[in-house]
């Protein structure tokens, strides 16, 4: 229970900070949404970004969460590393858009950092899951040898 608590806060978090971000385009940033791309006019209120933000994240918590518990170690831990390449992937694309597209590129660094930590946001509950796969394994056999050990004593 506190694992599902401590990433959901985490996702909560980075989320709000990340959508306060990317709602605070710059000024022609902000024109520019309401006159030409009106299909981003929800980029402008900091919380329909947040909210956004975090369900994706947790759809990506829930779907890794699901993987480790279905897959073997080696297989969930794979599919880990492939979410963390596929979100440094994703970091790295969204960096070279921001830094060649002149459009993308007046939108402002706050937009662009509020883009980057959804990014580093699932790279942190890729490792997070890799991470929590090792403790549980570790204490697991031990709980299952003592109840043996009780079982052989009877």
């Amino acid at each position: 229970m506190k694992r599902i608590t401590y990433i959901t806060l985490f996702t909560l978090i980075i989320s709000i900070i990340a959508g306060t971000l990317v709602s605070s385009a710059s000024w022609i940033g902000r024109v520019g949404i309401s006159v030409f791309y009106k299909e981003y006019s929800f980029l402008k209120a900091w919380w329909k970004v947040a909210t956004f933000m975090f369900l994706l994240l947790m759809l990506f918590y829930t779907l890794q969460s699901w993987a480790q518990k279905k897959l073997s170690v080696g297989a969930a831990k794979m599919v880990h590393i492939f979410c963390i390449l596929a979100a440094l992937t994703g970091l790295y694309l969204c960096y070279d858009d921001f830094q060649d597209d002149f459009s993308h590129s007046l939108l402002g660094e706050r937009f662009h950092i509020g883009i980057y930590l959804f990014w580093i946001g699932w790279i942190v509950i890729s490792a997070y899951l890799i991470l929590t796969r090792n403790t549980q394994q570790t204490i697991s056999p031990s709980r299952n040898s003592i109840s043996k050990r009780s079982s052989s004593l009877r």
